[in-house]
C-alpha cells in the first residue's frame, strides 16, 4: 500500500525503515592501467581487456611498440584485468619512405613493418603496378610478394613508396596527455574517464619504456595520487647498480629522485624471449612486477606483499644482481635499502621480485612505506567512502550515526579476519562534531586501522653455550 503518511486513518498502516549497517563492497584492487603504443586499436580511449582474445585487438608484437609486449607479460602471470590506453595515432605518427628498391619474387620485406599507402612502380617509375593483381602486401610484416600472372617479372627490381607506423614519433607529452577544448582527454589523463565509463579505477599504473623519462614518471605519480593507486616505473636501460642508487639523490641523472609513497622504483630490466626475432630481448621490470602484483591480489589479497614471489616468463636479467639472504652488502640489499625494488636470483630460487617499499623509503619509515600497507589503507578508505554514498543527505540522527558506525566496524572486522588488518577502532567523537558543524550538515566519523606489514627482517639471536654438554650420558650398562 502507499506508505505516505495520511492526515487521518481509522485503521493500521506500515512504515518501512531501512536501518542497520550496509555491507561494504570492496574496491577492485588488481586492475592495471597500461599506457603505451600499439600498431592497432582505439586511440586515446580506455579499453578494458580481460582476455588474450581481447588483447589481440592491439595487434602483434613488433619492435618499437609497447602495448602488445606488455599484454603478453601480464598474460604470463595468469591475470588479465587491464585498462589499455593506446596513444599511437595512425593518422599522425607516420614516417614515409620513397622508392625503396626490392625484388618481390618470393616475397621481400621492406625496411619497416606496419606499412600503409603502398605504391609499387617499376625501376624507371614509368609503370605503377596494381595491388592484388601484380603484387600482394602484408601490412603487418611489410612483405611485398610478386604474384604469378601479373606484370612483374621474376627478376624485376621494383621501387616501393609507403608510409609506416612509427612509434618513435610518440612524445613524452603525448604519453602524459592533455585535455582538448572539447573536453576530450588523451594519454595518462584518460585514466580520469575510467570510473565513469567502467565503474572502477585502475589501481596499478604503468607506462613501460616511456616511464624512464622524468616527466612521465612525474605524471604517473600525480595520477596515482589522484586515484589512490600505485605506479611502477623503471630506470633507463644500461644503468649500473651504483647509478640506480645515485639516481635517488639530487645529483642523479635518472627518474628515481622521488619520495612518493605511490611510486615503486624498478631495476634492472629483464630478459624475455621474443617470438618475432627468436632471440631474447630486454623488457621493463615494471610490467611483470605490476602483473605479479595483480596476481598476488587475486590469489592472496592486496594486503600481502608481492616481494619474494617468482616472476613468470623471464629468461634472465639485464645485468647480474648479487643476492644473498644474509649479506647486507649484496646488490639486492643495497638497492632495497635505497627504496628500489629489484630481483633476487639465487641458486635454485628462480627470478623473484625483491623489495617491499615504495619510493617514500628511506625518507619515510612509517609503516605505509610498505606498499601492501599503503594499498590496504587505500582500499579500506575508498571502499568505505563508496559504500557511504547511501547515507549522504539522510537526516542526521542517532540511528544514522549507529548505522554508519556499524557499517565501518563490520567491514573492519572482515578485513581483520582476512589478515589485512592487525587491529582497528571506529568511533563517533562528540568533541569533533560541534554544533556549528552539525548545523552545516557535516558529520565526522573517526577510525584508526593498523594494516598488516610483511616480515622484512628476521633476526635469530643465538647463544653458544656449554651447558648442554652435561646432558651427555653413557649408553652402556656397566
Amino acid at each position: 500500500m502507499n506508505s505516505q503518511r495520511p492526515n487521518y486513518l481509522h485503521g493500521i498502516n506500515t512504515y518501512e525503515i531501512l536501518g542497520g549497517p550496509r555491507p561494504v563492497r570492496g574496491v577492485k584492487s588488481g586492475v592495471i592501467g597500461l599506457i603505451g603504443t600499439a600498431p592497432a586499436g582505439d586511440v586515446n580511449k580506455p579499453v578494458f581487456v580481460n582476455s588474450e582474445t581481447l588483447a589481440a585487438q592491439f595487434g602483434p608484437e613488433s619492435a618499437g611498440f609497447t602495448l602488445p609486449q606488455a599484454l603478453r607479460a601480464i598474460a604470463d602471470h595468469g591475470v588479465m584485468s587491464v585498462v589499455v590506453i593506446n596513444v599511437l595515432d595512425p593518422a599522425k605518427h607516420l614516417s614515409r619512405v620513397t622508392d625503396e628498391v626490392i625484388n618481390p619474387n618470393g616475397g621481400a620485406k621492406l625496411a619497416h613493418p606496419m606499412v600503409r599507402d603502398v605504391v609499387v612502380k617499376n625501376s624507371t617509375s614509368a609503370t605503377t603496378y596494381t595491388a592484388d593483381q601484380d603484387y600482394r602486401v602484408d601490412p603487418q610484416t611489410g612483405t611485398v610478394t610478386r604474384l604469378a600472372g601479373g606484370s612483374i617479372a621474376a627478376t624485376d627490381q621494383v621501387k616501393v613508396t609507403y608510409a609506416w607506423l612509427d612509434p618513435s614519433k610518440v612524445t613524452a607529452a603525448e604519453i602524459i596527455g592533455s585535455v582538448s577544448s572539447s573536453g576530450r582527454r588523451s594519454g595518462i589523463l584518460v585514466l580520469d574517464d575510467v570510473f565513469s565509463e567502467l565503474g572502477f579505477e585502475a589501481k596499478i599504473l604503468i607506462a613501460p619504456v616511456y616511464c624512464t623519462q622524468l616527466s612521465v614518471t612525474a605524471a604517473l605519480s600525480v595520477m596515482a595520487d589522484k586515484l589512490d593507486a600505485v605506479t611502477y616505473v623503471d630506470a633507463p636501460v644500461g644503468i649500473s647498480v651504483q647509478q640506480a642508487i645515485a639516481g635517488r639523490g639530487p645529483n642523479g641523472t635518472i627518474n628515481f629522485n622521488t619520495a612518493s609513497p605511490r611510486v615503486r622504483l624498478c631495476y634492472p630490466h629483464l630478459k624475455v624471449y621474443d617470438p618475432v626475432t627468436n632471440k631474447d630481448r630486454l623488457e621493463p621490470l615494471s610490467v611483470r612486477a605490476a602483473a605479479l602484483r595483480a596476481r598476488v591480489d587475486a590469489d592472496e589479497g592486496y594486503w600481502v606483499s608481492s616481494s619474494n614471489h617468482e616472476i613468470k616468463g623471464v629468461t634472465g636479467l639485464e645485468r647480474p644482481i648479487s643476492a644473498r639472504i644474509d649479506d647486507a652488502t649484496c646488490d639486492a640489499n643495497l638497492l632495497n635499502e635505497a627504496g628500489i625494488t629489484t630481483v633476487f636470483n639465487g641458486f635454485g630460487t628462480g627470478i623473484r621480485l625483491w623489495g617491499n617499499r615504495s619510493a617514500a623509503f628511506p625518507t619515510t619509515t612509517h609503516l605505509t612505506s610498505f606498499e601492501n600497507a599503503r594499498r590496504t589503507a587505500d582500499m579500506f578508505n575508498e571502499s568505505l567512502r563508496m559504500t557511504s554514498l547511501q547515507y549522504v543527505d539522510r537526516n542526521i540522527s542517532p540511528a544514522l550515526i549507529d548505522s554508519i558506525l556499524a557499517t565501518a566496524e563490520g567491514y573492519a572486522r572482515t578485513m581483520l579476519g582476512d589478515g589485512a588488518l592487525s587491529g582497528f577502532k571506529v568511533w563517533y567523537d562528540p568533541a569533533r562534531n560541534t554544533e556549528t558543524g552539525l548545523s552545516a550538515g557535516h558529520v565526522r566519523i573517526s577510525y584508526k586501522i593498523t594494516p598488516s606489514v610483511p616480515m622484512e627482517w628476521l633476526t635469530y639471536e643465538a647463544e653458544i653455550t656449554s651447558e648442554y654438554l652435561m646432558n651427555i650420558k653413557s649408553g652402556g650398562t656397566r
